[in-house]
């Protein structure tokens, strides 16, 4: 099990690249995280969804998702409440408070996901969520020593030295384990380096002197890891330098409760597109060709919140002037007329007035739709692949000009009649290479990528895996294998 001195050190990434690596060496090997906090998610074969770590690191390992990947997913609504994803399926939503009372039962199901990834795998690598030493909530704790402790697995600890303070992170972490714990940690390796490894020698000697933990090694910086799909939305914060070579400029609007954001990564590997992602207080630039706006946790909530920074007379301002505006899932809502949410089921604003650049509105009810799609383009008959992941229906004249259909039968989204607003439920659909192609195709005049998103994913996987085989003490880590 691979856990943390905190959040964002690299641990989705490290995990993601044993799979690739032990894959590539013929063994069966399989992901799982006991719980996971993320508005991120991907669809699984059996119907079910998952962080969107778990998915790309099942993808290094070359094996179907499933969701006992990731058998406790929680998706933030609020500032302290979220719903709780068990084993794919939404169990309810619970303050952060309650939901601690709930964790006992939780572990059960936890253990039997364990259990049902292993019976399939030869090695399960584990991912911890945030970090041990976060011992205020280690009372029925099932993300990292609880679970480490309850599943009896070994535990190696990753360290982020990018944001400085590494020492103290790992001796501290060490400080507030109990013996148990610690006797647990067999090692730890330092993430993130940046220039010459040697010059951190005496660092290690404090380190492991103090701890008496091994170091297994010093990963360098992996320079390809922005071009791999993220979960977390601190990746957000990474600003793309712009070039003279970005003839699309793509705004995305920063909502609080943004949601399956990685349908930005294949747009963002294109070399002739520039995201920019558009923080609070930040207008939306004059020169921008399209704005993006996403998915959301809590469409309501966030569409409060756009018209708050102004975002909305922007997005008006943005249409006048002949730009193009696309909205997907919560995105999609937002540009009707209306969302409503009478029972609260995404948050405590229940009624708010769209955008309304699309003739539809949005009632927020039902059971969620999780699913994968084939699609049509209405108006090119271009096909496209992607899924859904939503609750609630949208309904208006809008939708007899649908921008998709699906599965050869039902019609999804809709276009505006002067052809530059499109709105879908569909998420993933960038990630199909010919549709990507079609559609940014009327806007672009530059170079565009040239090979497939998913060729260039899995070649950095292997690339990863490489990075990790030359920096890491592989053979060692295994010997903890159970």
């Amino acid at each position: 099990m691979f856990q943390g001195t905190g959040s964002d050190v690299g641990k989705s990434l490290i995990v993601a690249g044993l799979c690739r690596l032990l894959a590539n060496r013929g063994q069966a090997v399989s992901p799982f995280k006991p719980q996971n906090m993320s508005n991120n998610a991907a669809v699984t074969c059996d119907g079910g969804e998952i962080g969107r770590a778990q998915a790309l690191q099942a993808r290094a390992a070359r094996t179907p998702l499933s969701v006992h990947m990731n058998p406790v997913l929680l998706k933030p609504q609020s500032d302290i409440g979220a719903q709780i994803v068990v084993q794919g399926a939404v169990y309810g939503t619970a303050r952060a408070r309650d939901y601690h009372k709930l964790k006992p039962e939780l572990l059960e199901k936890v253990l039997e996901s364990f259990s049902i990834v292993g019976t399939s795998s030869e090695i399960v690598l584990v991912e911890g969520a945030g970090s041990p030493a976060e011992v205020n909530l280690r009372s029925g704790d099932i993300a990292n020593m609880g679970f480490a402790e309850a599943a009896d697995v070994a535990v190696i600890l990753v360290a982020d030295i990018d944001r400085g303070g590494v020492i103290a992170s790992l001796i501290g972490t060490y400080e507030v384990l109990t013996d148990t714990e610690r006797a647990r940690v067999k090692g730890f390796i330092v993430n993130k380096f940046r220039g010459d490894a040697s010059l951190f020698d005496d660092g290690l000697k404090i380190i492991t002197d103090h701890t008496g933990w091994s170091c297994f090694g010093i990963i360098p910086y992996f320079q390809g890891a922005h071009l791999l799909p993220q979960e977390d939305a601190m990746a957000l914060n990474h600003k793309t330098v712009e070039t003279s070579a970005h003839s699309i400029r793509i705004a995305v609007p920063r909502l609080p409760r943004i949601a399956n954001f990685d349908d930005l990564d294949p747009l963002k590997a294109e070399p002739d597109v520039l995201v920019t992602i558009i923080e609070a207080g930040e207008p939306i630039p004059a020169d921008t060709t399209l704005v993006f706006i996403p998915g959301s946790k809590s469409t309501c909530t966030d569409l409060f919140f756009l018209k708050q920074q102004g975002w909305d007379i922007d997005i008006l301002a943005h249409h006048r002037r002949g730009g193009a505006i696309i909205g997907l899932c919560g995105g999609y809502q937002m540009l009707g007329h209306e969302v409503n949410d009478p029972h609260g089921i995404e948050g405590s604003v229940k009624r708010i007035a769209g955008l309304g650049l699309l003739d539809v509105t949005t009632l927020i009810q039902g059971t969620k739709a999780l699913k994968e799609v084939s699609a049509v383009e209405t108006t090119s008959g271009v096909a496209a692949r992607g899924y859904e992941m939503h609750i609630g229906e949208t309904t208006g004249r809008g939708t007899a000009n649908p921008w998709f259909v699906i599965d050869g039968g039902r019609t999804d989204g809709c276009c505006s009649t002067d052809g530059l607003i499109f709105g879908s439920y569909l998420h993933g659909i960038f990630a199909d290479d010919g549709f990507r192609s079609h559609f940014l195709q009327s806007f672009r005049t530059g170079a565009k990528n040239k090979t497939t998103y998913d060729r260039q994913v899995d070649g950095l996987l292997d690339e990863l895996a490489l990075h990790l085989e030359e920096n890491l003490q592989i053979d060692a880590l295994l010997k903890f294998v159970d």
